[in-house]
């Protein structure tokens, strides 16, 4: 006997949430807890971001700085505490610290807008250290890493005086080159025309040879002698009146 099957819409679903309302209602369950665990992580994400910039707000020495990093790690707070603690230690001439303090902002915010300012920084007190191969590498890394970020025309004009007091002008010049025609519509392109100015040698021009000197003798002083003989008149062509023999007297 062929069994009857039923096309009814509601009979179906009535099937269906029989055999698989357990798996439903899990779903369900496993859905409504990533929510409230998403709102509570936002929740806790922003209490903790207001917190961490209130904490920054009111910090002032480098130890507080500190504190901000240690307490509140991963918020924008944290990263800005970086470079403040930076600074605090390049005042106190400690440029090791400095740039030990900005690799780590580098490498936990790789993606911050500040990266290329912690970087120029750090080639900054490489040049205070007195280790200018090292600074110039640097600003010359961070023109080549990110060559459409606002820092690196700055990099690439800092890097131009280095390269002149290391008597490397066309060097130099090279790189002024670049920025003209790289970053002209930058602020720093006017200083690279001034600079390319003076790096480019003068041309050399060939003066006009000097008259030789002539004698200016005043008309009154010049004597009938010192005047050009004149030269004697020249004969008259013989006219067809004149016989050409003169006939002698008898």
């Amino acid at each position: 006997m062929p069994t009857l099957s039923s096309t009814d819409p509601v009979l179906e679903t009535q099937v269906f949430w029989d055999r698989h309302k357990k798996e439903v209602f899990a779903a369900l369950i496993v859905a409504l807890l990533a929510v409230i665990a998403w709102g509570g992580y936002r929740l806790y994400s922003e209490r903790r971001d207001t917190a961490a910039a209130n904490s920054l707000t009111s910090a002032k020495t480098a130890a507080d700085f500190q504190k901000v990093i240690a307490q509140y790690p991963g918020t924008p707070a944290s990263g800005a505490a970086y470079l403040f603690l930076a600074e605090e230690q390049r005042k106190e001439k400690k440029f090791n610290e400095a740039n030990t303090t900005l690799q780590s902002f580098v490498e936990k915010y790789p993606q911050h807008q500040l990266k290329g300012t912690a970087r120029m920084a750090m080639a900054a007190n490489l040049e205070s250290l007195g280790k200018s191969d090292e600074a110039l590498a640097a600003y010359q890394r961070l023109a080549a890493d990110d060559p459409q970020g606002f820092t690196a025309p700055v990099a690439l004009i800092t890097a131009v005086r280095l390269l002149k007091e290391k008597n490397q002008n066309e060097e130099a010049q090279r790189v002024c080159e670049t920025i003209l025609t790289k970053y002209r519509e930058s602020l720093v392109a006017g200083e690279a025309t001034r600079q390319l100015k003076l790096l480019r040698p003068p041309v050399e021009t060939i003066p006009p040879p000097t008259p030789a000197p002539t004698a200016n003798v005043p008309p009154m002083l010049l004597r009938p002698s010192d005047l050009p003989a004149a030269a004697p008149p020249a004969a008259a062509p013989p006219t067809g009146n004149t016989p050409a023999t003169t006939a002698r007297p008898k």
